[in-house]
């Protein structure tokens, strides 16, 4: 089977995408479970520990409270509330933390700080996976035990206001409900009006006993406009409010009734110095806790300052103040003052509860948990516990009696912080299986990439694929059926549960034929390399081949970069990489330019500089110029050109200048976002410029941004396109106006302050007509065989479609980003590529590392908080799945998206190489697929390594994104050398 390697490559970059997710699904494992599930039934609570005495406590401890509110305020930082912010702006909150009724603490989330996970470490105090981040997109059925299962199995009457996750994670569970989508980050007056609009009618009624609010709204104002905006401060007096109603409503329903109220206080995460969140830093995990009730006691004068506790705690602290048994999968500890005023037996007993619950736990996931220090403590502290129950039904009350309680209690709390420690760090059980299987497919791609680059060097770049050998057919069958066995055997014998293993047969049968393929199709390559082994070395022995210093920076830099992700710190900080892989390029560019002028005579045939006749000058190019190779004049092929020919010809300079250039537009960039983790936290450009006092520098800025991104991209287009570019960056502006983010000239307050749908939505009609214009002109490339030009300008509008919607979603102050990547391929295009004649391998590796510059430049990094989903919902008024998703992805890869386009326009109008775009696509898949398969390899190896969930998870989601996006991008490259070799 004869294939172009852009197709080639492509159909190996889909295989390899199914590896990847593979591999994904079997690494990212559950936590700790209990093998106890919640359709089993209820348990008969433990008995009181006793020896000696036949009565006992056999009955739950009865509920601590009546009714119990919480109120969620979504990535609430703890130091809004316990901060100078929550002495500002919420005054009441801050009295009852400082003066009333109450026991504050931070608690602390563990990564992945996303709502979804956070919500279900909440009800069910365990860990949830880092894979829950996917999730997060849409919440399956949660089917652990959890608070509130518990709770309606009691016949405890919930109500429900707020984010819908809820509503997935625990539908039929709430007598009443109103749910609001979480993913319309442009909202955040309605989406909690919506919830606090049925507050006085609920406060008013008695018939219920959990009231659940969450609060969206302060989530959205920071992924908008980050923790210090303006509108932070009037979120958080408005949250103060509510819960000043809701606790003085609290408190006269309990003069009628006189049994106390709970009123919690939480957050599911924190917020970044960006306004996102995902990861781990010290602004996203650490979140208040407040429990309120006129239970607790409060001397006059007793100062309590915030202790650090964990966020599982609040499941197993809630079940116990329901009177609820404490969820099986729990991992936390019960925060203790909360029983601090209850009798000594009836804390013994509560305490016992929930150390019993741990230790099982422990048991069922540790082989050898009677060496656990915690478990030793239980057993100790059990036995105490027998002999005071002893000394106490013998009604001894004596001091003996009260030192004995007192030691008890303290061994029951030593027991319970250490068995929460040992389960909380417990590793979980990989899924091995289809970890190995994914790995093996990825690495089979990368294989036969390899053993295929000698072929697509040569001029053809055409490959034949022999899958449909008879020879190799009978190998595919005999390899298939081994495989097959493989498969039934470990689903047989194996007693953790698999994911291949739960998937239909005819899926997995498919995995097998992917696997069987791939292994013939690299014997057969090896083969054939062993019989052609001459033949290939006298197609790669071309004349006065030789490797340059940029083929060797080309070279080295990408094997440098591969083998970098082995350190967590080199993935902590890849941007560091990259910039200086980039800036490296440029020094090498400049001398060989330098070498191209002074030392033409000398330089290779194919890097030998072409100067045109006349001027050179940036601002005279036209986009034909800027993108074709120029064919030498007769004789002069092979020969550079000499000082005093450069000399001759019109600012000779700025060619000697461009790589100068390029630098120091990089060096601009680095100091426009701060990202990584090390600097992260460093002042940089784009905090001084989103400052609130600086808000006419940032109106400028973008104003002046736009401008020149118009100037770029407008001499390529047609004359409908051009008027439809300035309409469209015209509209970004007044969007941007419109949310009160810049201002126009003759606005000299942002009075009024909306979503800016309707001029989204502006910007949205001419990206749609630009992009439509360009297909069409593909299209028709496609049936006039002759008519070359028609196809450039269709990919450059293409090209300028998406520049025009990266300019709508990025925010701001990164637009000068933007402009900067337009004007640096206009510098390489016009004064590099073209003039010293880089093969099209190189071009693309270049185009690859500028990609993966920018995607840095613009904030990302390996941190899950760096993602800016609030680009997702641009002009949208309510939330819809793919075209969300859709645009965050865009907006979050914008650099290499932008960067492949433009290669694909650049190789594509060079007439003379019919083969350069698909040898372009192969490299391109080849420098994809070469990290994420390293990186597999090297996460395995990890997998228990102290900064695997913190630094190398993140990444692999990362690098798995990537490849996808790569692959989308393949599939782009070979449908537009279709197109062209449809047309010759």
């Amino acid at each position: 089977m004869r294939l172009t390697s852009g197709a080639f490559a492509t159909c190996c970059v889909v295989i390899e995408v199914i590896g990847v997710a593979i591999f994904i699904r079997g690494f990212f494992p559950a936590p700790v479970r209990s093998s106890a599930r919640p359709e089993h039934g209820v348990e008969t609570p433990a008995p009181e520990p006793l020896a000696g005495a036949s009565s006992n406590w056999t009955m739950l401890p009865s509920p601590l409270f009546n009714k119990v509110v919480i109120v969620l305020i979504d990535a609430l930082r703890d130091d809004f509330v316990f901060g100078s912010k929550g002495v500002k702006y919420m005054p009441y909150t801050t009295y009852l933390v400082e003066k009333g009724a109450s026991h504050c603490f931070v608690a602390e989330a563990k990564p992945p700080t996303v709502t979804m996970p956070r919500i279900k470490a909440l009800m069910t105090g365990s860990l949830p996976g880092f894979v829950d981040v996917i999730r997060n997109l849409n919440s399956p059925v949660l089917l652990e035990d959890n608070v509130i299962r518990q709770a309606k199995a009691a016949g405890k009457r919930m109500i429900f206001y707020g984010d819908e996750t809820w509503l997935k994670l625990f539908p039929k569970h709430f007598v009443e409900y109103d749910g609001t989508t979480s993913f319309f980050v442009s909202d955040y007056i309605e989406v909690d009006n919506n919830v606090t609009r049925h507050l006085d009618k609920v406060l008013k009624r008695g018939d219920w006993d959990v009231l659940i609010l969450h609060y969206l709204g302060l989530d959205h104002i920071g992924h908008i406009s980050g923790p210090n905006s303006p509108l932070i401060g009037h979120k958080l007096s408005e949250m103060d409010n509510i819960l000043m109603k809701i606790h003085t409503s609290l408190l006269s329903k309990e003069r009628e009734t006189l049994s106390p109220s709970l009123l919690v206080v939480c957050g599911d995460h924190g917020m970044s110095e960006t306004g996102s969140h995902g990861a781990s830093s010290t602004e996203e995990v650490s979140t208040p806790l407040i429990l309120i009730s006129s239970a607790f006691e409060r001397k006059p004068g007793d100062i309590r300052h915030p202790k650090h506790v964990q966020q599982t705690d609040l499941a197993a602290t809630l079940a116990i103040g329901l009177g609820l048994p404490i969820p099986k999968d729990s991992v936390g500890s019960l925060l203790f003052p909360v029983i601090e005023g209850k009798s000594m037996r009836e804390q013994l007993r509560i305490l016992h509860l929930n150390t019993l619950q741990l230790s099982k736990l422990l048991q069922e996931n540790v082989l050898s948990y009677e060496k656990d220090p915690g478990f030793e403590q239980f057993k100790m502290a059990e036995r105490l516990h027998g002999n005071w129950v002893k000394l106490h039904l013998e009604e001894n009350h004596s001091d003996i009696l009260l030192g004995l309680g007192t030691k008890v209690l303290r061994q029951y709390l030593g027991a319970l912080k250490t068995l929460s420690l040992s389960l909380s760090t417990q590793v979980a059980h990989y899924d091995i299986y289809s970890m190995a299987v994914g790995t093996v497919m990825v690495l089979e791609v990368l294989t036969l990439f390899l053993l295929s680059t000698p072929h697509v060097l040569c001029r053809k770049a055409e490959l034949d694929v022999p899958l449909l050998s008879p020879v190799f057919s009978l190998l595919f069958y005999l390899i298939f059926l081994v495989l097959s066995a493989i498969h039934v055997l470990v689903c047989t014998s194996s007693e953790s549960s698999c994911y291949l293993c739960s998937l239909p047969w005819l899926a997995a049968g498919g995995v097998m034929v992917l696997v069987s393929a791939l292994l013939c199709a690299i014997l057969s390559a090896l083969i054939r390399m062993v019989i052609d082994g001459t033949l290939l070395k006298k197609r790669a022995s071309h004349p006065s081949s030789g490797w340059s210093e940029v083929d060797l920076l080309l070279l080295l830099g990408t094997v440098g970069h591969v083998l970098s992700l082995g350190a967590s710190s080199f993935v902590e900080e890849e941007h560091q990489t990259w910039y200086f892989l980039v800036n490296t390029l440029c020094l090498a560019l400049s001398q060989e330019t330098c070498r191209s002028y002074f030392v033409g005579d000398d330089c290779e045939p194919q890097h030998c500089f072409h100067m045109e006749k006349g001027c050179v000058d940036i601002r005279g190019c036209n986009l034909q110029d800027s993108t074709n190779y120029n064919t030498p004049e007769p004789g002069r092929t092979g020969k550079g050109v000499s000082l005093s020919e450069a000399q001759g010809s019109c600012k000779w300079w700025t060619v000697l200048a461009s790589p100068w250039l390029v630098l120091i537009c990089c060096r601009l960039l680095r100091s426009l976002n701060q990202t990584g983790v090390q600097g992260a936290h460093r002042p940089d450009l784009s905090h001084w410029l989103t400052s609130s006092d600086h808000k006419v520098q940032l109106s400028g800025l973008a104003a002046l941004s736009l401008i020149m991104i118009f100037i770029l991209v407008q001499k390529g287009c047609s004359p409908v396109s051009k008027a439809a570019l300035a309409m469209g960056l015209l509209g970004v502006f007044c969007y941007r106006a419109a949310t009160g983010i810049v201002l126009f000239p003759w606005q000299l307050d942002s009075k009024v302050i909306s979503k800016g749908i309707i001029e989204a939505r502006f910007v949205y009609v001419f990206v749609l007509g630009i992009l439509f214009t360009g297909i069409k002109d593909l299209l028709k490339a496609q049936v006039i065989a002759t008519d070359f030009k028609t196809k450039t300008i269709g990919l450059w509008e293409i090209h300028s479609g998406l520049v025009l919607l990266a300019a709508l979603i990025l925010r701001p102050h990164n637009l000068p980003v933007l402009a900067f990547s337009l004007l640096i391929q206009t510098i390489m295009t016009k004064f590099i590529w073209k003039p010293l004649r880089h093969d099209a391998t190189e071009i693309t590796v270049m185009h690859y590392w500028f990609g993966q510059a920018f995607f840095y430049f613009q904030g990302n990094s390996n941190n899950i908080a760096t993602i800016d989903i609030s680009a997702g919902f641009v002009g949208l008024d309510t939330y819809m799945e793919v075209p969300a998703t859709l645009l965050t992805v865009f907006g979050t890869y914008v650099g290499p998206v932008l960067w492949a386009s433009h290669l694909v326009h650049f190789l594509s109008s060079e007439a003379s190489n019919g083969s350069a775009l698909s040898r372009a696509c192969f490299c391109y898949a080849l420098i994809g697929s070469v990290p994420v398969a390293t990186y597999i390899v090297l996460v395995t190896s990890l997998r228990y390594h102290l900064f695997i969930w913190s630094v190398f998870s993140p990444k692999l989601l990362y690098e798995g994104m990537h490849l996808l996006v790569t692959a989308a991008l393949c599939a782009v490259f070979t449908a537009t050398d279709h197109t062209r070799h449809t047309r010759t």
